[in-house]
């Protein structure tokens, strides 16, 4: 992520992708500087948060939710889509009301504080620790294919992941700042082999008609194709810093988005001209079995390994970023700054790295007594994500109401067709979420709701007045 969040006492959480400082105004009503950020870095910073470790396991899971390869191709079209609305709708809040809070920002701006403390609530147990458990089972089902460790080899390489790297943080070990630039190479390093091993190098396949799935469901696809897609809400994030954002900010949405879309296009035309829809189904590591049937069993070996590295990479820096969630809460939350979340050795928040990895070792736990892993973590954080999206939504609408003399740089076109159509997807796919996605949904809604009371309980009344 970009940018830093703030909090009601100013707290700061850094995010692993900075390559920019944000111009964006402080609370004190201070202008930003000009921007400087041209097209071609605006669409670099965008692809480069986007196209991560997904693309080499959620493929798998698209799979075995459709009929035929024209509709899991098509639903990656659909993602694409989908994903330049959202961003159109974020690039107007985010250049409106400019702030390094993001969604925290808007929901309590157009709420009140009350509703953007719940998603603090939100990020720090169920969204960040489900995605640090999530990432883990990435790296599991990766490593498991360099090191089996039998039946629970994935969740047991999943935890141990999970223990060294918060423990290294717990340390002090500092990010250093090349883990971002380390991880997109690695990541862009497995993309090219899989691209080549599997549109130019694979020999032609014998086309069968794909078996029908056990389930199908587009609606439960689609939350991991847009899972996959996940990071285009950074926009919000990068309006103070381009420049002419009125004239750039379109161009930069449409070129990334039209990018991102070919990129994740051509890969699944690779799984598929390597592995076929069936063969993508049953795969548990898409990408090191598409490279070994093409390169032989070093190709899938040296992938493997590649996308482990990649994988611990994202997961350090997710474990370093959702602890100063956690501190920043602790500091807006006097009952939660009294479990000393905000407590630190020479800055390194010690107390809220080791809450956090003992509830993303819980999820691992949870994930390992289900059928996958990584499904289920996608499961346990995709209702409360849609949610959180849908009111992003509807607060568009709200402060457009509320302030219609706000100064807007940009406006998202079609108004108010965009936000709309927008709002009318979080929904479908909070249904979705919600009805297809089993156990793991149901628990993290649970995990939510608790939020509410100990928000209720634990906020200064003072608070309670919008932003």
């Amino acid at each position: 992520m970009s940018g830093e969040l703030r909090g009601p006492n100013s707290a700061r959480v850094w995010h692993t992708f900075k390559p920019f400082e944000c111009a964006m105004p402080d609370h004190d009503g201070r202008e930003p500087p000009h921007g400087r950020m041209s097209v071609l870095q605006g669409v670099a910073f965008i692809v480069g948060i986007v196209v991560g470790i997904g693309i080499f396991k959620s493929p798998q899971l698209v799979a075995q939710s459709v009929t035929s390869e024209a509709a899991f191709i098509s639903l990656w079209v659909v993602g694409g889509l989908i994903t330049l609305v959202g961003a159109l709708v974020y690039a107007e809040l985010g250049s409106s009301y400019p702030s390094g809070g993001g969604e925290y920002h808007f929901l309590s701006r157009a709420f009140g504080r009350p509703v953007g403390l719940l998603f603090a609530w939100a990020r720090v147990t169920v969204l960040q620790t489900g995605i640090i458990a999530a990432v883990a089972f990435v790296f599991g089902d990766y490593a498991q294919q360099l090191v089996p460790l039998g039946p629970h080899g994935t969740a047991i390489h999943a935890a141990l992941a999970l223990s060294i790297l918060t423990l290294v943080n717990l340390l002090g070990s500092p990010l250093g700042k090349g883990f971002q630039l380390a991880l997109t190479s690695l990541t862009l390093t497995a993309v090219v082999a899989v691209l080549v091993a599997g549109l130019c190098l694979a020999p032609p396949r014998i086309a069968t008609a794909p078996s029908d799935p056990a389930t199908a469901a587009i609606g439960f696809a689609l939350v991991f194709v847009l899972l996959t897609y996940g990071g285009w809400s950074e926009i919000a994030y990068l309006s103070g810093d381009l420049k002419d954002v009125r004239r750039n900010m379109v161009r930069v949405l449409v070129i990334a988005t039209v990018v991102i879309t070919m990129i994740y296009v051509l890969m699944n035309l690779a799984y598929l001209n390597v592995l076929g829809l069936d063969g993508t189904r049953k795969s548990g590591a898409v990408g090191a079995d598409a490279l070994r049937k093409v390169a032989g069993p070093h190709g899938g070996i040296a992938l493997a390994l590649v996308i482990s590295c990649a994988a611990l990479s994202a997961l350090n820096g997710t474990i370093f970023t959702g602890a100063r969630l956690y501190r920043a809460v602790g500091n807006d939350l006097p009952l939660l700054k009294r479990l000393r979340l905000d407590a630190s050795r020479d800055g390194n928040p010690t107390v809220a790295f080791a809450a956090q990895g003992a509830v993303a070792m819980a999820l691992i736990v949870f994930g390992a007594m289900t059928r996958d892993g990584f499904q289920a973590m996608v499961a346990y954080t995709a209702p409360v994500f849609w949610l959180f999206l849908l009111l992003v939504g509807i607060s568009y609408f709200i402060l457009h109401r509320r302030e219609p003399d706000q100064e807007q740089p940009f406006r998202a076109p079609f108004y108010p067709f965009t936000p709309a159509l927008f709002c009318l997807t979080c929904v479908y796919l909070l249904y979705a979420s919600l009805v297809y996605t089993g156990r793991g949904a149901l628990l993290g809604v649970a995990v939510l709701l608790i939020g509410v009371p100990v928000v209720w309980l634990a906020m200064p009344r003072k608070t309670t007045k919008r932003p």
